[in-house]
C-alpha cells in the first residue's frame, strides 16, 4: 500500500520560513507528478506547487511564486516544499499529492500538515 507521510508543519511568524517534507513508501518514479496543495478554513483546496518526477518540470501558484521552492530527492523518495517569507494568508493544511502515470488512476494523498503563520 502506497503511503505519503508529511512532516515539517508548525507555527511561524510572518516573514519566517518552514520546510515541509513528503516521503513516499515507494520510489517516487512510481508517480508522474508530485505536488503540494493547501486548504484554508472555509476555502477550496488550491494547488501550491508541483514537480514532475522525471524531468523535474516545476509549476507554482502565483501567490507563492518567488517565495516557495519545491524540490525532490529521488534517493530519499522525498519531495520538499521550502517556504520563505511566509504571510498570514499562507495559513492552511498542506497536503502532499502523487499523481500516477495513468490519468484514470486516482491520486495518492498524504494526511496533511498544519501550517500557521502569525502576523
Amino acid at each position: 500500500q502506497v503511503q505519503l507521510v508529511e512532516s515539517g508543519g508548525g507555527l511561524v511568524q510572518a516573514g519566517g520560513s518552514l520546510r515541509l517534507s513528503c516521503t513516499a513508501s515507494v520510489r517516487i518514479f512510481t508517480f508522474r507528478v508530485m505536488g503540494w496543495y493547501r486548504q484554508a478554513p472555509g476555502k477550496a483546496r488550491e494547488l501550491v506547487a508541483t514537480i514532475t518526477t522525471g524531468g523535474g518540470s516545476i509549476n507554482y501558484a502565483d501567490s507563492v511564486n518567488g517565495r516557495f521552492t519545491i524540490a525532490r530527492d529521488n534517493a530519499r523518495n522525498t519531495v520538499y516544499l521550502q517556504m520563505n517569507n511566509q504571510k498570514p494568508e499562507d495559513t492552511a493544511v498542506y497536503s502532499c499529492d502523487a499523481a500516477r502515470w495513468s490519468s484514470s488512476d486516482p491520486d495518492y494523498w498524504g494526511q496533511g500538515t498544519q501550517v500557521t503563520v502569525s502576523s
